[in-house]
């Protein structure tokens, strides 16, 4: 029995050795997390709370290190909020580019926080405000009331008084294709907010965003309202207010092209 006992225990120790020289093995070959260096960036953001009406918009800055965050101005902007100061407002919500909502004037241009690479050359700070040329509810919030509500005037549905009898409307690929530049389109307002027409005629103007997407109805084959689509912007201000100045296309942050869908609306209302 103790012959047995000793066995066993000298079996034990044998495999705790082996297990001690396997792990010290592995740790050997394991590869060892370097320190990453510290990047200070400095990120001034615009700052205006409607709870303090005497105090005037002001920029203000916030330092963080970029080998802290991720490398989207979206996630310095989360990181601040939650590490930094929680007061800081501003939409957002896909972080994929596909709702618009976190669409702010980054270093002087409209674009998504989301998509919008933070540059790491840290001795140039990065200058954050809300769309511009908007009224701002708080901070990188504008308000899009009157954005939406000339949305809502094109009436962006299909319209089409005579259902197919097989259930559903069928199309070309070719119909299809007219579409496409148009329908992917965000409605995150940064092409609107960069036009200097949108700014002098906001009240009246449609903007380059809306318009792009009336003619997405327009052009589309299944849609039976094209005639009074095109009489609704048939006056001075809707449409007409646009002279080709091509900010919408350069800032859209998806690669869209609304200065050409308007151009095509106007030589469609020119050869009717």
């Amino acid at each position: 029995m103790q012959s047995l006992l000793a066995a066993s225990r000298s079996s034990s120790r044998q495999l705790a050795l082996g297990h001690r020289a396997f792990s010290s093995s592995l740790r050997r070959w394991q590869a060892v997390p370097t320190e990453k260096p510290v990047l200070i960036k400095e990120f001034k953001i615009y700052r205006w709370n409607p709870d303090e009406p005497e105090k005037k918009p002001e920029l203000q800055s916030y330092k963080i290190d970029l080998n802290q965050t991720g490398p989207m101005v979206l996630d310095a902007l989360i990181k601040i909020k939650n590490e930094i100061d929680p007061t800081l407002t501003f939409r957002r919500s896909c972080r994929e580019g596909i709702c618009g909502s976190c669409a702010m004037n980054i270093d002087g241009q409209n674009t998504l926080a989301c998509l919008c690479r933070i540059d790491r050359d840290a001795s140039k700070n990065a200058k954050i405000y809300p769309l511009p040329h908007m009224y701002v509810v708080k901070d990188l919030v504008p308000d899009m009331t009157q954005f939406y509500k000339q949305y809502k005037s094109i009436q962006p549905w299909l319209q089409n008084s005579n259902p197919p009898e097989k259930g559903e409307f069928l199309q070309s690929p070719e119909d299809r294709r007219k579409l496409d530049g148009m329908y992917e389109c965000i409605l995150c307002a940064c092409c609107s907010t960069s036009c200097p027409s949108y700014w002098w005629n906001q009240d009246e103007y449609l903007g380059p965003a809306t318009l792009m997407q009336a003619y997405r109805w327009i052009a589309d084959s299944r849609d039976a309202h094209k005639a009074e689509r095109m009489e609704r912007l048939e006056n001075e201000m809707s449409l007409y207010r646009c002279h080709t100045i091509f900010n919408c296309s350069r800032t859209c942050p998806k690669g869209l092209n609304p200065a050409a869908a308007i151009a095509k609306i106007k030589l469609e209302m020119a050869a009717e």
